[in-house]
């Protein structure tokens, strides 16, 4: 089950807006939900708030590192409070995705994601949960820097928005450890045709 959710970002007003930072949107909203506050505690290099969901309790955390660093900051927190790797869901940005996706998976490589590429590090394993929460590909590999420390237009957040939603809904699932569960309602209520209302981009991998 999981009992650490950790959103991935960068710190300061100027990374606020930044696609990046879609690991810190929802973990400020589950917070806001919970009607909690994230805290800063030193000693975990981070943001801290614990929230109560469905009748059980849920960690939340923003490594205040910036994003190459995060491991630090989750290291120090699930080994304090003994939390293993595959109890910890890491919230992120995700390219191979488009905006109004999410996807839930264990495990697997960094693709490239500095955040995941330290946690991994730090953590000692890969075999972690992971929210990808998609942001679209700029096309071209040497713009994808400027991509996510862009801000995304209105259309897209929306889109960001309503998967950061649908996520918040498998929660009591994963608190549960109840993960097919919760992966085969997320995944299906991210299914959609391109061009219709509800703004759903298709299904992929």
């Amino acid at each position: 089950m999981i009992e650490l959710l950790v959103g991935l970002g960068n710190p300061g007003p100027e990374h606020a807006l930044d696609r990046h930072n879609a690991g810190f949107w929802l973990v400020d909203q589950i917070a806001t939900a919970a009607g909690a506050s994230l805290k800063p505690e030193r000693g975990f290099f981070g943001d801290v708030a614990r929230v109560r969901l469905g009748g059980r309790e849920l960690w939340l955390l923003e490594p205040s590192t910036y994003m190459n660093r995060s491991g630090q900051s989750v290291g120090a927190f699930a080994r304090f409070y003994k939390i293993a790797p595959q109890n910890i869901l890491v919230a992120h940005d995700e390219l191979d995705l488009p905006p109004g996706q999410a996807k839930l998976k264990l495990g697997g490589g960094h693709a490239g994601h500095n955040g995941l590429r330290d946690l991994i590090a730090h953590l000692g394993t890969p075999d972690f949960w992971r929210l990808r929460l998609g942001i679209g590909h700029p096309g071209d590999r040497a713009a994808v820097i400027g991509f996510v420390l862009g801000k995304p237009p209105q259309s897209e957040l929306k889109l960001i928005e309503q998967a950061m939603e649908q996520s918040q809904a498998v929660l009591p699932h994963l608190l549960k450890g109840e993960f097919e569960a919760a992966m085969m309602q997320l995944h299906r209520s991210n299914r959609g045709e391109p061009g219709k209302k509800s703004g759903s981009p298709p299904a992929q991998g």
